[in-house]
C-alpha cells in the first residue's frame, strides 16, 4: 500500500494544476450584461483554458518521456545484471558438482 505514496507526492501538484485549469470557470452572467457581451469572454476564458492545457499535456508528455526513458535504462542495466547472476550461479553449480564428484573419488578410493 505505501508502495503508491511516492508516486502520489509526485502526481499531486500536476494533477492540481490540471484540474485547475480544465474546471471552467466561466463568467457569470449578470444582469447588467447581455448574453451577446458574455459570450466573448467566455470565448476568450476557453481559449486561455484550451492554451494553458496544451502546454501542461505538453509539460506531462515531456516528463512521461524521460520516465520511460529512465525505465528503460533501468530495464536494461537490470537485465545484463540478470545474465551476469546467471553465469554465477552456473559456474557455482558447475563447481558444486566437481566439489562432490571429487569428494566421492575420494571417498571411494580410499
Amino acid at each position: 500500500m505505501a508502495a503508491w505514496l511516492p508516486v502520489l507526492k509526485t502526481a499531486l501538484p500536476y494533477v492540481t494544476e490540471i484540474l485547475k485549469i480544465t474546471i471552467p470557470a466561466f463568467t457569470s452572467r449578470s444582469n447588467e450584461k447581455k448574453s451577446s457581451d458574455v459570450i466573448p469572454d467566455q470565448i476568450l476564458e476557453l481559449q486561455s483554458a484550451a492554451t494553458q492545457n496544451a502546454e501542461s499535456v505538453k509539460v506531462l508528455a515531456t516528463q512521461l518521456k524521460d520516465t520511460i526513458e529512465v525505465i528503460e535504462s533501468s530495464g536494461t542495466k537490470i537485465e545484463k545484471e540478470l545474465v551476469l547472476f546467471k553465469r554465477i550461479s552456473i559456474i557455482s553449480i558447475i563447481i558444486a558438482i566437481v566439489s562432490i564428484g571429487f569428494s566421492i573419488f575420494v571417498v571411494l578410493n580410499k
